[in-house]
């Protein structure tokens, strides 16, 4: 327990406070027990490491990572335990899905330690519901995804835009702060500005996220042998090769050796740890749960560092739109254009010279166009999409 401290202390004392995630306002930390998912990278255990240190009483609080060296002798419950007999009140246990077992000892530590708040983070392929199923009623989860433009834009140059709602967007309502230039930076974020990591070594850094997202995260929760995991490698090469695309699963799964159900349940595995996105259509509702009609990288930043060397401006555009207003909105592909977001907003994406044919008779629907500083009508600046969280 003590060195557990220590390291504590030592991780509070590297922490600084003054950039904030999206999530930080929005996440209900005085409940029981709450859970924060997320692909690797995105700045969970700094989000963590800044509330507490900004909020809670250092002596009532304890920071634990749960692929500690404590835990090779001792259980979340012994920790649990021990922390309550001190006094202790706030909980945090980060990298849940390394530890075994997370869910059943999670329950009892809810059960038997009323005074306890427990938060958690975890990888998102964790599945809470398939954990304990009383476990599901009692946690509040929540799942943060990597930087809008707006926070690379304030945590990597300073630069203060609010936040704007999509029909405010739409409205044409974004103004621009004097002597800010939408473009100086816009092109930085997309190849580099996902992540909230410095720019040494960006590449080799994600290349690790990657690595370990397939061979630890997927690999566990989804009990696939290392036969398997070299497959889905072999997978996410393929979809970085050529997405976005519209997906022939019997195709693939012939050049891996496996079947198009194979297929379609490791490009599930492959969207949850957050490396694809797959832009389903509306036949399962706004919810996005119909059939996939297209597949891409999850990120513009990803392209660029996992992609072909002939990077298509259109495949940056789409994968952006999408990425970026999947974290407020349900969005599935639409019948006649690129997108339909919330069930009735229709979005045609395109350069500059987009025009507006493709939805000339459809309500409520935008041509998205790049290279724009400003929009009217119903034309919007595809910069101003990132500015939604």
């Amino acid at each position: 327990m003590e060195k557990l401290q220590v390291t504590f202390d030592k991780l509070l004392r590297e922490t600084t406070s003054t950039f904030h995630r999206y999530m930080y306002d929005r996440i209900e930390w005085k409940e029981r027990i709450v859970g924060l998912l997320g692909p690797r990278g995105v700045g969970k255990t700094t989000m963590v490491l800044q509330y507490i240190k900004e909020n809670l009483p250092r002596k009532e609080t304890l920071y634990v990572i749960a692929e500690d060296l404590y835990f090779s002798s001792h259980t979340l419950i012994d920790l649990a335990d021990a922390f309550a007999k001190v006094g202790g009140k706030y909980l945090f246990i980060d990298e849940i899905h390394k530890y075994k077992g997370w869910s059943r000892e999670l329950k009892l530590i809810y059960d038997y330690h009323s005074e306890l708040h427990v938060f958690f983070t975890g990888s998102s392929v964790l599945d809470i519901s398939k954990g304990v199923s009383d476990l599901s009623r009692r946690v509040l989860t929540y799942e943060m995804q990597g930087l809008s433009y707006r926070e690379y834009l304030q945590l990597f140059h300073n630069i203060t835009l609010p936040i704007y709602s999509l029909q405010q967007v739409l409205a044409q309502e974004v103004s621009l702060p004097k002597g800010f230039l939408p473009f100086q930076y816009f092109s930085d974020y997309l190849q580099r500005g996902y992540y909230p990591f410095g720019d040494n070594n960006l590449e080799l850094y994600l290349m690790q996220v990657v690595n370990t997202a397939l061979e630890v995260d997927i690999a566990l929760f989804a009990n696939l042998t290392p036969s398997t995991v070299r497959k889905l490698k072999r997978l996410l090469a393929i979809i970085a090769q050529a997405a976005p695309f519209k997906p022939n699963f019997t195709q693939i799964g012939g050049q891996l050796e496996v079947s198009r159900n194979s297929i379609s349940d490791l490009c599930v595995w492959l969207e949850k740890a957050g490396l694809i996105g797959q832009l389903r259509d509306s036949t399962g509702g706004i919810h996005g749960l119909g059939k996939v009609d297209k597949v891409f990288l999850d990120n513009p930043t990803l392209i660029y560092v996992l992609g072909s060397e002939n990077i298509e401006i259109g495949t940056i555009r789409e994968t952006f739109f999408f990425n970026q207003m999947r974290v407020n909105h349900a969005i599935t592909s639409s019948p006649v254009s690129d997108f339909l977001v919330s069930g009735e907003y229709t979005f045609e994406v395109g350069g500059k010279k987009k025009k507006q044919k493709q939805i000339q008779d459809i309500a409520q629907s935008y041509v998205v166009k790049d290279d724009i500083e400003t929009g009217y009508g119903n034309i919007i600046p595809l910069w101003q999409f990132g500015l939604t969280y």
